[in-house]
């Protein structure tokens, strides 16, 4: 064989050579198992949950207002301080009204002099046709009938303004009352017990009626804490779960590594629209709904508008079968091969398959991983409850959420090595 013969021998040997590396290697990395991490389906003790943010009240909370105008001249409490019912609060300058209070009893006793007047007259006028009337009976020519006709008609007028007078009196009564209950509303004094917790004027200022503003005539807020609320706000897609007397772990940001309980007091049947904007710009309304919880043993020290978190427990399951929730995925039903053998033999999972998406999970058997829709109950903060369609003791893939989504049926896995990962974080 001559030297350029085995030149070119030697190149298609090295080509093939290559040529088998290579395709070996690409057979090797498509057949080669996914790492991932596994585990054994079991039972656990599961807790449903909602969580909602809001705010601390006061279950009763009265709002002091101004009735009247006027300056004010004396505010005898401030923010903080305890009161009783009855207890003096504000005063406003009374003196114009206690000079209305004086114009109306001026009014009054004029009125009740006119009163006397005319019931004088009256009386007079009702003689007077009394003597007329007898003369006329005695005799026709006794008295003119005009003259008998003139003193009916005066009593008839006398009894007219005896009667028009009393009703000036009612009505003169009645400015006088009003402008003695004015003046009463120049004091004002502690509807409730309670703590006072706002005070936003200041002596000097002018009260005037909230007509058109609540805040424009509040003088004052007195709350009663002994009985404090959580008000929070729950998604529509959350409170259809919630229900009365529901058990609630309350955090308050003001008092932090502490946890306070409460129950679910009532839940709201109209929702609350709250304007919000999307990262594209659109604009939506959040739909919430309030729901109170009224805390057992708050803090001597809490006040109202804390902000606070609630963890409100809807259903709770003792030794679930469980997966963990990054488990879960979705798959088209086309996409779903037979079910492996061992499978549970459950006639709903059949009824699954006619939709056009299964939830399930990747159970692995001898290194390969198949999907299988399961129904899932309820989810606690790590796990789905499952009702059909695993076996307690089956592995399945639990992870990494990369891994289960880019997961093939019927893929080769393997678990991870967890060493690596614990080395790096060590280091």
């Amino acid at each position: 064989m001559s030297r350029g013969s085995k030149a070119w021998l030697l190149v298609v040997l090295a080509v093939v050579l290559v040529g088998g590396i290579v395709a070996f290697r690409i057979n090797q990395k498509k057949h080669a198992a996914t790492e991932v991490k596994l585990e054994q389906v079991s039972r656990r003790d599961l807790v449903s949950s909602v969580t909602a943010s809001g705010k601390i009240e006061a279950k009763t909370s009265v709002d002091i207002s101004a009735d009247i105008t006027g300056r004010i001249i004396d505010i005898a409490v401030k923010e903080g301080d305890v009161v009783k019912r009855g207890q003096f609060l504000l005063q406003i300058d009374p003196a114009q009204y206690q000079a209305a209070v004086a114009r109306a009893q001026g009014v009054v006793a004029s009125t009740e002099a006119t009163l006397l007047q005319t019931k004088a007259t009256r009386d007079q006028a009702q003689r007077a046709w009394d003597r007329a009337e007898q003369l006329t009976k005695l005799g026709e020519n006794l008295i003119a009938p005009e003259t008998a006709e003139q003193a009916h008609t005066a009593l008839d007028v006398a009894e007219a303004n005896y009667e028009a007078t009393k009703a000036q009196l009612e009505q003169s009564r009645a400015s006088l009352q009003e402008a003695r209950d004015n003046l009463g509303k120049t004091r004002l004094t502690a509807p409730i017990n309670g703590r006072v917790v706002r005070v936003p004027v200041e002596e000097g200022e002018v009260a005037v009626p909230g007509t058109f503003s609540k805040e424009t005539g509040l003088l004052m807020t007195i709350a009663d804490l002994s009985v404090i609320l959580s008000k929070v706000d729950v998604d529509e897609t959350d409170v259809v779960r919630l229900s009365q007397n529901d058990s609630v772990e309350v955090t308050i940001d003001a008092y932090q590594d502490t946890t306070f309980w409460g129950r679910v007091t009532k839940i709201s049947h109209s929702a609350k629209l709250t304007p919000t904007e999307s990262a594209s710009g659109s604009k939506d309304r959040a739909v919430d709904f309030d729901v109170e919880i009224t805390l057992k043993n708050p803090p001597p020290d809490i006040r109202p508008d804390l902000s606070c978190t609630a963890r409100i427990v809807t259903d709770t399951r003792q030794r679930a079968l469980s997966v963990p929730i990054i488990a879960l995925t979705v798959r088209d039903h086309e996409k779903i091969p037979n079910e492996t053998e061992g499978a549970p033999p459950v006639d709903t999972l059949r009824e699954r398959f006619k939709k056009k998406e299964a939830t399930g999970v990747f159970v692995v058997r001898n290194g390969v991983a198949t999907f299988r829709p399961v129904r899932t109950g309820i989810a606690g903060d790590e796990y789905f409850e499952v009702l059909d369609g695993v076996r307690e003791g089956e592995t399945i893939v639990a992870g990494t959420y990369q891994a289960i989504r880019d997961l093939k049926d019927s893929a080769r896995v393997r678990q991870a090595d967890t060493t690596k990962v614990r080395d790096v974080k060590e280091s």
